[in-house]
């Protein structure tokens, strides 16, 4: 009756990983993607970024490497040199995943997807051809492109983080406007070249998704690095001079040799036709689906971020991928609902389930408890006491509910605390698990014993 079990429409890390379980399921299958295999995150986001992320990183630990009785002289950085290392890694990673979905039996199209029903799309090939393809299942993989406010000029120096990951060479300054996550990400990395950074953002503080005490950390750091960071207030009477950008803040006049623009992003369904299918959207364009990723037409699933209230996250979107695939596949599958966040600023942040802050709007009675890395041995001897990490349990039966995480290593540090959250694991499990020393992952057995009284290496209140 199909042509296919399942259509994947896009092949980011919601798409390419839905297609390869929907093939292990022994469905056949076929993916469209109308630009690149890997999508957003592996061609012009996460891998891409985390790449030069890790070149600005070593440059600068080589840069104030005294500090460890290390003597260095003439330090210096070829920023092409890294930008091709970045687009070394990212060409091996995507014909990596192409070679995945052949070596599972999933048909690759390359084109421009469009619903002409529930069951049935066209794709648009690179030579103008019209190809018809049908199946029992499609699932919508879309992903999201940055946002650009229409007050903004239409110049090159105006660009958003993909324009700005194509530069081979650094401004010598730079304005960005937002102080999310990506914003903060590209401020630590061109700072730690030497980049004068300034950021405007409009809310009270950047990375507003974070704990008070988490973000104080952070601004504190980043202004160690020469990041200005202005806060509560737009930025206004954006130009492109000869000189560069230009713009106000409550009426200062700030300069750069370009502008990022990182104010969030919006999904990518405009072009798909969802109408022809009979697909709900809400008025960002973004698709709301139920537990299984399934919109309002049963045949269609969607994930990743052209969700409605999706976290925008590429691990949320593979689990979300496998999790539509197994459903459409007839399996009971559900999306997970704890799903940890990691921003590669500097330091590194990670955070997974409820903050203190969302406990006190909720007004839920919460048990908090902090173990800093200036008390840690393998901290010190990193040189890297600034952070710590952060437990929110129920006061009643010790149920951790949410944690965060700041400094070194932050990001791979969040996991053992998203599956004791997962699992529903209590403070005094975590705390009478046996953790290696000396160890940066120690922190969590010490913030849980924090909790109970029990801690041994913070002096007593």
């Amino acid at each position: 009756m199909y042509d296919y079990d399942i259509i994947v429409i896009g092949a980011g890390p919601g798409g390419y990983p839905a297609a390869i379980r929907a093939a292990q399921l022994g469905k056949k299958t076929a993916i469209v993607e109308q630009e690149a295999f890997g999508g957003t995150c592996l061609n012009w986001g996460c891998i891409p970024t985390k790449a030069l992320i890790a070149s600005a990183e070593r440059y600068h630990q080589v840069a104030t490497a005294e500090r460890f009785g290390v003597t260095t002289a003439g330090v210096s950085f070829d920023y092409a040199r890294m930008v091709a290392r970045k687009c070394e890694i990212v060409g091996r990673l995507t014909g990596g995943i192409q070679a995945l979905l052949k070596s599972n039996g999933v048909e690759r199209v390359h084109g421009t997807a469009r619903f002409g029903g529930p069951n049935r799309i066209s794709v648009v090939q690179s030579d103008g051809a019209t190809r018809w393809l049908s199946a029992a299942s499609i699932l919508i993989a879309t992903g999201s492109d940055s946002a650009m406010p229409g007050f903004l000029p239409k110049d090159k120096r105006v660009m958003d983080s993909r324009a700005f990951l194509d530069l081979t060479v650094l401004p010598e300054s730079l304005l960005i406007l937002g102080g999310g996550v990506i914003g903060c990400e590209f401020a630590c990395m061109a700072a730690m070249l030497g980049t004068k950074v300034t950021i405007v953002e409009m809310l009270e503080d950047v990375v507003m998704m974070l704990d008070h005490d988490v973000r104080r950390v952070l601004r504190r750091r980043m202004e160690a690095l020469g990041i200005t960071v202005l806060t509560g207030a737009p930025l206004a009477d954006v130009a492109v001079k000869r000189g560069g950008v230009a713009g106000t803040f409550k009426g200062q006049k700030l300069m750069g040799d370009a502008l990022l623009v990182a104010v969030g992003r919006r999904p990518n369904t405009a072009t798909l036709g969802l109408d022809c299918a009979g697909v709900n959207v809400d008025a960002r364009g973004a698709i709301p689906v139920d537990a299984q990723g399934r919109t309002t037409v049963a045949s269609i699933f969607a994930v990743g971020d052209v969700v409605a209230g999706s976290l925008q996250l590429a691990h949320a979107a593979t689990q979300q991928g496998v999790a539509a695939a197994e459903a459409a596949a007839g399996m009971r599958s559900n999306v997970e609902k704890t799903c940890p966040s990691c921003i590669f600023t500097s330091p590194e942040i990670g955070l997974v389930g409820l903050t203190e802050a969302k406990a006190q709007e909720l007004g839920r009675a919460v048990n908090v408890a902090v173990f800093p890395f200036a008390a840690l041995g393998k901290a010190m001897a990193a040189g890297e006491t600034d952070g710590f990490v952060k437990w929110i349990a129920d006061p009643v039966t010790g149920q951790l509910l949410g944690a965060q995480a700041i400094g070194c290593h932050a990001t791979e540090l969040i996991s053992e605390a998203a599956t004791a959250i997962r699992n529903e694991w209590t403070a005094d499990e975590i705390g009478h698990s046996i953790h290696c020393h000396p160890t940066l992952s120690e922190s969590w057995m010490e913030a849980a014993n924090v909790l109970h009284g029990a801690c041994i290496h913070l002096p007593k209140r």
